[in-house]
């Protein structure tokens, strides 16, 4: 059984006989249903009743079900009413648009609009570069989507996909100070998403493709960062190259190994795969194999997508053919952006000594890390509730704050590393081992740390 998980946090207002065991009891109850207690409120007493907000994570909405009907069986306890505390968080939306200057009198009126900004408006109508200093285009990202590959949900459309851009907007703001806005189009034709995109443009400093389906994914973002002059970052690729970079490194470190010198085994070939190969190879990675559903990507065969051609032009030097399963055996390295239970721990045992896997698929990694873990001197994930958390929050909000601050025009694979180099810094010689290899989402220093590193490297490229 799954451990309970904040994303099924319920609260339930429960209405039980006065006494010292009240609480108590009904969290004993809660227990024992395998629910996992985070608060016990009491919002009513009078001398005969009490009233108890018990709120709680569960496993999944059944499980909610089954710690309702146990606070239910106990005796004159009564189930008021049950909240889901995530539905409650998204209740009207997690964004608002704030004014950043006060209009608290006709003078401030007069400047902030008629007739005042039609002086604004003139000076970037005779130098379209102002926009960057004078509108909010100097601070503002657009998080762009078709709402095909949402999480692990899939082709979900643009309103259902709403929720996660809102929350990927909470996050710029939250950790980099980064205004950023959702946009999701009801489209997925290429040509129009990026025309759509193009003609939106002129309001953002910067554009985050987020949960577009591979191989178009590829395309509009290299179409968009041929026809754009503002930068063009696709999450589902750069983050996930940065950050899974960044833990490899660490990773290294603890095993003492060198990315040049190790087998790395790659599974998923899709948007995330591929930027991860192309990074790895930028840091100088070797020996490198991607692995598709029909095993690995060799020169022997012929493939129609140019992803698959590049590569088996780039990667796979002793021109390894076979399965993923096969490719296993004396690797150094497992890097998993797939799907689920794909290995079994006989996999992880044909491994080299002090093997690194990296099991990334969400929710369900592409093997057990309990059973990897048997094996592998350092086991990964996409997971909260397992150490060593591959999370893209750790690279977008400081790679953005680093763009914009940079007035930044394109991406350049140097600030990928660079941004890379930066998060796996966080963690000092004195923390790094097998269950710290990546600093914590919460760290405070990981934005700005990231966000400097790419100024310089922009700075550098000039």
């Amino acid at each position: 059984m799954a451990n309970p998980s904040p994303g099924y946090s319920m609260t339930l207002r429960v209405e039980a006989p006065a006494s010292f065991t009240a609480t108590s009891d009904l969290a004993a109850a809660v227990s024992a249903a395998g629910g996992a207690i985070t608060a016990l409120d009491v919002t009513e007493s009078t001398h005969s009743i009490m009233v108890i907000d018990v709120s709680c994570n569960t496993t999944d909405a059944e499980h909610g079900e089954r710690i309702r009907e146990a606070l239910d069986a106990l005796d004159d306890v009564t189930v008021r009413n049950v909240s889901d505390r995530t539905f409650l968080m998204h209740l009207g939306g997690k964004l608002e648009v704030v004014p950043k200057v006060a209009l608290r009198n006709r003078d401030d009126l007069s400047r902030a609009y008629t007739p005042g900004v039609a002086r604004v408006c003139q000076a970037i109508a005779d130098d379209r570069s102002k926009a960057r200093n004078l509108t909010i285009k100097r601070n503002t990202i657009a998080v762009v989507t078709d709402g095909s590959a949402v999480l692990g949900l899939g082709n979900i459309g643009p309103e259902a996909s709403l929720p996660v851009m809102e929350g990927k907007a909470a996050l710029f703001k939250q950790f980099a100070d980064v205004d950023a806005w959702p946009v999701c189009l009801d489209t997925q034709d290429t040509d129009e998403i990026v025309n759509i995109v193009k003609a939106l443009a002129p309001v953002y400093g910067g554009v985050n493709l987020e949960d577009i389906a591979a191989p178009r994914c590829f395309e509009i973002e290299a179409r968009l960062r041929e026809e754009l002059d503002i930068p063009v970052f696709h999450d589902d690729q750069h983050g996930t190259a940065i950050v899974t970079l960044a833990a490899l490194q660490n990773a290294l470190r603890v095993v003492d190994k060198k990315i040049e010198d190790v087998r790395i085994v790659v599974s998923g070939v899709g948007a995330a795969g591929n930027a991860i190969v192309q990074l790895l190879l930028a840091r100088g990675a070797k020996n490198v194999i991607a692995c598709g559903r029909n095993g690995a990507i060799d020169r022997n065969t012929e493939y129609t997508d140019s992803h698959r051609v590049w590569l088996a032009e780039n990667t796979n030097p002793e021109n390894f053919s076979g399965t993923l399963h096969e490719a296993m055996v004396g690797s150094d390295v497992f890097i998993g952006v797939s799907a689920p239970n794909i290995l079994e721990e006989k996999h992880i045992e044909s491994m080299n000594a002090d093997s690194i896997v990296f099991a990334m698929a969400n929710p369900d990694p592409e093997v057990d890390p309990v059973v990897a873990g048997r094996h592998a001197a350092v086991v990964a994930t996409g997971r909260s509730d397992y150490p060593n958390q591959i999370n893209n929050v750790l690279a977008f909000p400081g790679f953005f704050r680093g763009l914009l601050d940079a007035h930044a025009v394109d991406i350049i694979p140097e600030m990928l590393v660079a941004a890379a180099d930066a998060i796996a810094a966080r963690v000092d010689s004195n923390e790094l081992n097998s269950g710290f290899i990546i600093p914590s989402v919460f760290d405070p220093h990981v934005a700005g740390d990231v966000a400097d590193a790419v100024v310089a490297a922009a700075r550098a490229s000039k």
